[in-house]
């Protein structure tokens, strides 16, 4: 599947392949399909977070250029990162030359910021945790203008922070864009309030996708955090009581949701998952999944045998692909979901 290399000019022209895992079918649509796809009573719930401007390049103390990924921000006020070498963002993180060799307490420079490297992981010298000179309302100020977001070789050229923001980004807590929800505008979220279709929002700290150390890349997504609303909380059991089907734009909200579940029970409040999903997951509170479409031997693909079996997927991926369907961050979207009478 070719990936999209740019962002729709209007993301109503995004196709939109529905999925039912409980007859085995898939049908080709748009993403205003959803109008009727999902039914008075149901849920919808976003990622809300906003993207960081999370990649900056800078200098080692002896002058080595090397740019380092932001991870998100830790509880005890240090950064996790991923380092990168030299090279920018036309080249694959693969083919990227490795970083220079650093240990704790070295110090990396951004411009007017500095970062001294705090840990350095045990299994990736390339994932570190580190804290910078600055805090506070100056810290992100800093970022704002040293930082810009993680690029992708495939764009067709530099991002810029404006393009890797849902229509309903909030707090600045994603390193990757949770990007399952660029297609859903404003005027269509209404539409479906006005239809009896319910809207709810979680922030989750969305991960890097890719490292470039193929070792960290399968220890992907790390530990990420999250921040469930009690509102959020209150209308999924709402949802749940009234039989509606409850179901997450994106895997970062799925882990998010699935994340902050104990023993059945949904917790309102922040915390930190480390749940990796895949055909193997017992879903306690998340019945369907709106979804971009990636490739078939990616880890993202993986997460969605949660909801239907791989024969099926992979099936409706060649189907898609067939079409014409674009893949990534700004290609076109799944939607898995089966008749409310099956939805578990």
């Amino acid at each position: 599947m070719m990936p999209a290399a740019w962002p729709r000019d209007d993301p109503r022209a995004t196709r939109l392949l529905h999925i039912d895992p409980a007859r085995r079918t898939f049908v080709d649509g748009t993403i205003g399909a959803l109008r009727t796809l999902l039914r008075e009573g149901d849920l919808l719930v976003v990622n809300d977070a906003a993207t960081l401007p999370g990649s900056l390049s800078g200098v080692t103390e002896s002058g080595a250029p090397l740019e380092i990924r932001l991870g998100g921000e830790q509880a005890d006020g240090s950064w996790r990162a991923v380092l990168f070498g030299a090279g920018d963002w036309r080249t694959r993180t693969e083919d990227r030359p490795a970083p220079p060799a650093l240990a704790p307490g070295a110090t990396l420079r951004f411009g007017v910021l500095t970062a001294s490297i705090v840990v350095v992981d045990e299994q990736s010298p390339r994932l570190v945790s580190l804290e910078f000179d600055a805090r506070g309302a100056d810290l992100w100020r800093q970022i704002y203008r040293a930082g810009r977001p993680v690029q992708y070789a495939y764009a067709a050229r530099a991002l810029g922070l404006w393009d890797v923001q849902t229509a309903y980004a909030a707090r600045p807590w994603a390193a990757e864009a949770p990007s399952a929800g660029f297609s859903l505008t404003w005027d269509l979220l209404l539409e479906l309030r006005r239809r009896g279709i319910g809207i709810a929002s979680v922030t989750h700290a969305a991960g890097l996708s890719s490292t470039g150390d193929a070792t960290l890349d399968a220890r992907l997504p790390l530990p990420e955090k999250y921040d469930v609303s009690v509102a959020t909380v209150a209308a999924i059991s709402a949802t749940k009581a009234r039989g509606g089907s409850v179901v997450a734009v994106g895997t970062t909200t799925m882990r998010a949701l699935e994340g902050a579940s104990s023993a059945g029970r949904l917790v309102a409040g922040e915390g930190t998952t480390d749940l990796v999903l895949g055909p193997l997951t017992r879903r306690a509170v998340v019945d369907g999944i709106l979804t971009g479409a990636h490739e078939v031997a990616s880890t993202h693909f993986t997460l969605l045998e949660s909801f239907a079996p791989r024969p099926l997927l992979e099936r409706a991926h060649a189907f898609a692909d067939a079409l014409g369907y674009l893949g990534h961050e700004f290609g076109d979207a799944f939607l898995i979901l089966g008749p409310r009478e099956d939805r578990s």
